[in-house]
């Protein structure tokens, strides 16, 4: 997760792959509400969720948009088909938006 104030990022809170998938992340639960309380008690927003795709493309997958249950947030989506070259896409999901209404894309700036 990122996290930041006033829209800009402030540090990264990594967690652990409770699938130990390449091909599915999963947060522990637990770990994702100490992380929440963190964020809240530090004053701090959820900018972002990223993970990566370690063989498709950077645009979130059925699975993605399916367990997107933040609205508000980017998901940062990093794919590394080529390792040489990764490739970082932001997006908002709605999953319960209308087919077509789900996915937005948003230009990620950087410093």
């Amino acid at each position: 997760m990122i996290a930041g104030r006033d829209g800009t990022a402030t540090r990264v809170l990594r967690t652990e792959n409770s699938e130990g998938s390449p091909f599915m992340y999963v947060m522990e639960p637990r770990e994702q509400l100490r992380l929440m309380e963190e964020l809240e008690d530090a004053g701090e927003d959820l900018l972002a969720i990223y993970h990566s795709h370690t063989r498709s493309v950077a645009y979130p997958s059925r699975t993605d948009v399916d367990l997107a249950f933040y609205s508000e947030p980017l998901y940062v989506i990093v794919s590394l088909a080529d390792r040489q070259s990764p490739d970082i896409r932001a997006f908002t999901i709605r999953r319960n938006a209308a087919d077509g209404e789900q996915i937005a894309e948003h230009q990620i700036e950087s410093e």
